[in-house]
């Protein structure tokens, strides 16, 4: 709900003009961005030295951010175990999760903070104005004044500390026999050390790192800005306090505002509580003076850039399986604020690798290197880089790697880069920025976008944003030699890049067991005072975890109430339209003049054992040719006319809690100017790919890149792939989700992968005989967003798609196996674990209402926030209750299993004696409606009306639950803890985790080593 009702961009211009002086902020300079349809405005806090950037437009969806820069000077992940430890509390906000306390209570549609390896940033967005400012409030609090001058333990839980786990039996020194604290194991715990240690188990992660390392040796990126684990136990409590003085003060932040908002109120409000305040900080800074430290110690760390190096060669080891071998090439494209080259360099790699038909993708993959090559921009940074990476890398190829790259390249710079994949890229980039679906709220990727230039030139603050006049530039140079010069320099004649091997070693020799060794070194160095101080220590941090905030302290955080979250955004009703050849689902919904297309095939004409079939069909097409292109001229046809083409699998779980309708998925998107295409590609694609003649290499390429992609997944997302299987135990929609995209089609494609050579005919009939089977018009239903011209001229183009009636045959044949509890724990590379139980509460008898939705927010970010994340460990946690279909706990990269599944038990018991007080109780019914409130792009709105009107949702349903959630009472919340109780205990469990954190599990799981 907005609370302003004047013209945001008219109102900045009254105010802010340039030259004048606002609220203690000089206005430097006004600018128009019509990429954003904005004006922004530059401005200085004369005081503090603190630089803003506002962006005024009619979005209601408004946002703010303060970010430092903050380059580490060591891998410690100093500034990472800050980014988590200033939301815990500060001198206005003395409660102990004051971050946990806001997602539980306020309308944001974004709350968080990342750490980048220059800078950290803390972004928040809301519709509500007021709700704007009381995150605005607890943030600025929060970095400026934070309790971590205080509260030693927030360093300790956040950071890393030190626990001793005694015998079974032991009471440590209590009872009198200092021998048990000898007896005892010694490990390291903290929120960001177990978080590091799952995602340094990511060997892209690993290789990623090491390339920066090698490029940049003598700066700041050569640290591990997240923290290494191996280095994290060396940051020492005032070395923590000590970089947040020199860093976290106003003449080293960078703030953003964004949105339809009252700028003259902000801007008061910023230079009124916090801008002209002496903060922590700065306390600690003139203290430090006082006490005669030299002013030139306190300074930030430098953030300078690395002068050319060449790493000709680096062998990085890693504790993972044989397949994730690695090679990365990086290179250094140039600086940060020569966005032209940056964009062009994107682009023109892109072009050269960006699909299996790119010339230089398909070379490397032609010359059997490994399985799989993708390259990224790393564009913020002060000196962004280019990294090629071969995925599933052949023993010893690296050099082979750097010598195809390069000749491939050289031969593009003599006979030309091909125009049609340059401009194809660039149509495809321009339909991007026109759809500003940026996954989160716009102001927040605004505002880490301006920093990818700001950050290194105060005088660059919107050079990012304004990125019209560059791709006009490159258009131009399409003309000429632009992009072959370009590819020369950058390839060919860099002397600034580096070669990075990660070869893949026994766990035996891996960091664990080094950790393991270096913790009993510490243990048996140290005296029996010093083992016992460990345990009195943990046992403080505890006290201090369990110790629940005041009332008083309670009452300092701001609070929406009920009555402010307005009436529910009315949605434009969902039409089906019959007089269209195929029955059409009309959406009506603004697009910015773009539309989206899409056709819905039922697969119940698919037999269970086939339906992996149906995923690679999904995969393959695209990558083949056609009867009227090659796959070259298909690649580049797709690129260049239409936004996106995807071919994948949704599965509908149906109102009968055994019934399961999957279907094949093509969606389309495109420019208003380029319906035909539109309505013809898709078509091309689905009716005339040559399956039959697939070409053996292009389709081996196509089915390794999937199961490198599968395994990455495992080892990131864990926590996915555990709910899917664990809903697999017990619902037939998830059976077959896991046939067509979990575990069971990954075992299968391994097994296909295997015996590659002798099942390649059979692949190709069957994926034939499929794509007969399932493009037709019976059972389709097809899908139409954006005007009413677009939606005429898109089915005037189309036709009946081509579609034949189909004869009925088989249109029974998908039988669905009965679900089972294999009680599974799948082994993968990883230091952590990520464990789900989930069930269908139909099957408990359980009717999931609204209220349920209120519950699980109290459940995720009261007890399992509080008992698994803080007290545990683990990085996340969570109760999820979707609609009526779906009950699960979860943990993401979590450090134990049997703890968290015992504090999962208690949850119901928890939630049967919960009494908040009301206005708690009232910030939980706000987080819920306005997560459901929360503005959706188009694209992301029509998929979730089709799959209610699939799925068999009633059409009010959300308003229904939307209404039960504000009329939720604590005492029905009470009312659920059985329930709670009973989803827990027969929930089945399944976990994917690291081998050693899986052994020490006494749940008796069936241990499945997955990736071999």
């Amino acid at each position: 709900m907005s609370t302003t009702s004047t013209d945001p961009r008219a109102a900045a211009a009254a105010l802010l003009v340039p030259g004048t002086t606002c609220h203690g902020f000089a206005v430097e300079r006004r600018e128009t961005v019509p990429e954003l349809d904005s004006d922004a405005y530059v401005l200085r806090h004369t005081t503090s030295g603190a630089r803003l950037l506002y962006l005024a437009c009619d979005d209601e969806n408004k946002a703010f951010a303060i970010g430092f820069k903050t380059p580490p000077a060591d891998s410690t992940g100093v500034f990472h175990i800050l980014e988590h430890s200033v939301l815990c509390g500060s001198a206005k906000f003395p409660v102990k999760e004051p971050f946990v306390d806001l997602i539980k209570s306020s309308m944001q549609t974004f709350l968080n903070a990342m750490t980048y390896p220059d800078k950290t940033i803390y972004p928040v967005a809301t519709t509500n104005e007021q709700d704007l400012y009381n995150l605005m409030d607890v943030y600025l609090d929060a970095v400026f004044n934070p309790a971590i001058y205080t509260k030693p333990t927030i360093f300790e839980q956040e950071g890393w500390h030190y626990e001793l786990d005694l015998p079974e039996g032991a009471e440590g020194e209590d009872d009198g026999s200092p021998a048990s604290l000898r007896e005892g194991t010694l490990r390291y715990n903290g929120v960001v050390f177990n978080e590091m240690k799952g995602a340094l188990s990511d060997p892209m992660s690993v290789l990623d790192d090491a390339v920066n390392a090698a490029l940049y040796p003598d700066t700041a990126y050569a640290h591990e800005s997240g923290g290494d684990p191996r280095a994290i136990p060396a940051l020492t409590y005032e070395q923590f306090l000590d970089t947040h003085a020199r860093h976290y003060n106003p003449s080293n932040s960078y703030i953003t505002l964004y949105g339809d908002l009252d700028v003259n109120r902000a801007l008061a409000f910023l230079d009124e509580r916090y801008l002209s305040q002496p903060s922590a900080a700065s306390r600690r800074m003139d203290t430090a003076v006082a006490a005669g430290e030299d002013p030139s110690t306190l300074a930030p760390n430098p953030l300078g850039a690395q002068a050319p190096v060449t790493c000709e060669y680096k062998r990085v080891e890693m504790a993972t399986t044989p397949e994730n071998a690695l090679v990365g090439l990086g290179l250094v494209l140039g600086s940060a604020l020569d966005r032209k080259r940056t964009i062009a360099a994107d682009i023109l790699f892109e072009a050269l690798l960006g699909s299996n038909e790119a010339p230089v993708k398909k070379a490397i993959l032609a010359a059997g290197l490994g399985g799989n090559v993708v390259s990224y921009t790393a564009a913020e940074s002060l000196q962004p880089y280019e990294l090629i990476m071969l995925q599933n890398a052949q023993p010893g190829v690296a050099r082979e790697l750097r010598r195809t790259f390069q000749d491939a390249c050289r031969d593009l710079c003599e006979h030309g880069v091909p125009r049609e994949r340059l401009e194809a890229i660039i149509s495809s980039n321009e339909y991007d920025l026109r759809q500003r679906d940026y996954g989160i709220a716009d102001g927040v990727a605004i505002a880490c976008d301006a920093l990818s230039t700001w950050l290194y030139d105060d005088d660059a603050a919107t050079l990012a944003l304004k990125y019209g006049p560059v791709y006009e530039e490159l258009r131009g140079e399409l003309d000429g030699s632009y992009f072959e010069d370009l590819l020369r320099e950058l390839v060919l004649e860099n002397d600034h890049m580096a070669l990075v091997e990660l070869v893949p070693v026994d766990a035996a020799e891996g960091a664990e067991g080094a950790e393991a060794a270096e913790l009993a070194a510490k243990r048996d160095a140290m005296t029996d005072a010093e083992l016992a101080d460990v345990v009195e220590r943990t046992a403080a941090l505890r006290a201090a975890q369990e110790a629940e905030d005041t009332p008083e302290a309670k009452a300092t955080l701001p609070r929406l109430r009920v009555s402010d979250i307005g009436e529910a955004h009315p949605e434009p009703p969902l039409v089906v339209d019959t007089t269209a050849p195929i029955p059409c689902l009309r959406h009506g919904i603004p697009t910015n003049r773009l539309a989206y297309a899409m056709q819905y095939f039922d697969l119940s004409c698919v037999a269970f054992e086939d339906l992996p079939y149906v995923t690679l069909l999904c995969r393959l097409l695209k990558q083949l040719p056609t009867r009227e292109h090659s796959a070259e001229e298909l690649d580049n046809l797709l690129a260049g006319k239409l936004g996106f083409l995807s071919f994948t699998t949704e599965v509908m779980t149906q109102p009968d809690v055994d019934g399961v309708r999957p279907y094949l998925l093509v969606s389309a998107g495109a420019l208003s100017e380029k319906i035909d295409a539109l309505a013809s590609l898709p078509r091309e694609v689905w009716s005339s790919t040559l399956l039959l003649d697939a070409d053996a290499d292009r389709v081996r390429d196509v089915l390794t890149q999937i199961r490198i992609g599968l395994e990455q997944g495992f080892i990131n997302n864990g926590h996915s792939a555990a709910l899917g299987r664990a809903m697999s135990y017990s619902s037939p929609s998830a059976v077959v989700r896991e046939q067509l995209s979990g575990v069971d089609f990954y075992l299968f494609l391994r097994d296909l992968l295997d015996h590659f050579d002798e099942r390649l005919d059979d692949l190709r009939a069957k994926l034939a005989e499929l794509a007969d089977r399932i493009f037709v018009a019976d059972g389709c239903m097809a899908s139409f967003t954006g005007s009413d011209e677009d939606f005429d001229a898109y089915w005037d183009a189309a036709g009946d798609l081509g579609l034949g009636a189909g004869d009925g045959a088989g249109r029974d044949a998908l039988v669905v196996p009965a679900p089972c509890d294999r009680h599974e724990a799948f082994v993968i590379p990883s230091d952590i674990c990520f464990a789900a139980s989930a069930c269908d509460p139909r099957r408990l008898g359980i009717d999931v209402t609204g209220t349920w939705a209120v519950a699980a927010n109290a459940l995720s970010y009261d007890y399992l926030w509080n008992e698994i994340r803080v007290k545990g460990g683990a990085y996340g946690c969570g109760f999820r209750a979707a609609g009526e279909r779906q009950a699960a706990f979860y943990t993401y990269r979590d450090p134990a299993i049997d703890p968290s599944i015992e504090r999962v038990e208690r949850a119901g018991a928890w939630l049967g004696s919960f009494e908040p007080d009301e206005a708690a109780f009232e910030g939980f019914i706000v987080s819920c409606v306005s997560g459901m409130d929360a503005p959706v792009k188009p694209y992301a709105l029509t998929k979730r009306r089709n799959t209610t009107y699939l799925a068999g949702l009633d059409p009010h349903a959300r308003e229904e639950r939307r209404a039960q959630m504000l009329a939720a009472t604590p005492g029905e919340l009470r009312s659920l803890g059985t329930d709670v109780t009973r989803i827990a205990a027969e929930s089945p469990t399944c976990v994917f985790g690291g081998r050693d954190v899986i052994a020490k599990s006494n749940a008796n799981f069936n241990v499945v080593d997955l990736l071999g």
